[in-house]
């Protein structure tokens, strides 16, 4: 397995409030562990939240060993968020805070992903799948058929999530298995890239010539040209180097 990972604050914004985190080998019970997180909130607290959900996440799996990776997804994700709940409650500064949080690991040929607000993971093989759903108020309106998907108030609403850790004292994560096949290889990524390139574009980098390096450079340089409205962070992962082991 081999994977790189990066963030770009974009054009527009003054601070990245994006943070992401990845290890090929094992952290607790997980065999390998892919984070990326997408911080909101004034002056600072966007910043505090994603790093502090990423590293608290990171520290409670190190020392969670008793459960299935799909249920310890989950578990982890709520427990993060009871503690950036608790937080933005005791330090008046941090007050409205959340973040995004999409988490992957691969066991063999078996991809496992957790996510809460719209930060997305994809698989790349034959086409771009989009593994994650996001939760925000147009994707909701388009499941309900109350908005048409890609329309102007579609991009104009994007923004508008419905789910985030840190918001409430309670969330319920998304957990998703996905069943890999050797050509394929996954992306994860904040909006800030799928706000600015397209699932054609990326797909046409991630599959052209260029190690990991160059590709994820090539994605957020895309997506600062095509505009660069807000933090950009990918993370591009090869599963098939050194084939992990089932879990």
């Amino acid at each position: 397995m081999i994977t790189y990972g990066k963030t770009d604050a974009g054009q527009l914004r003054p601070m990245n409030q994006d943070y992401h985190w990845e290890s090929v080998s094992p952290v607790g019970s997980f065999p390998n562990l892919f984070i990326i997180a997408d911080g909101m909130g004034g002056h600072n607290a966007g910043d505090f939240a994603s790093r502090f959900a990423v590293r608290q996440f990171v520290a409670l799996a190190q020392n969670e060993v008793n459960m299935e990776i799909p249920a310890l997804l989950g578990h982890l994700m709520i427990q993060v968020n009871n503690q950036l709940y608790q937080k933005s409650k005791e330090e008046p500064e941090l007050s409205g805070m959340g973040t995004t949080m999409v988490v992957g690991t691969v066991c063999g040929d078996i991809l496992y992903v957790a996510n809460v607000g719209d930060s997305r993971l994809y698989v790349c093989g034959n086409e771009l799948l989009q593994v994650t759903k996001d939760h925000s108020l147009v994707e909701e309106m388009v499941a309900e058929g109350k908005l048409e998907k890609n329309s102007d108030l579609y991009y104009s609403q994007k923004n508008i999530i419905t789910r985030a850790l840190g918001g409430a004292s309670y969330v319920q994560p998304d957990v998703f298995r996905v069943s890999l096949e050797s050509d394929e290889i996954i992306l994860m990524c904040t909006d800030g890239l799928t706000n600015m390139v397209s699932d054609g574009q990326i797909w046409n980098i991630l599959k052209g010539d260029g190690d990991l390096h160059q590709k994820v450079s090539q994605l957020i340089r895309m997506a600062n040209e095509n505009g660069g409205k807000d933090n950009i962070t990918v993370i591009v992962i090869d599963p098939e180097p050194g084939k992990e082991e089932l879990c």
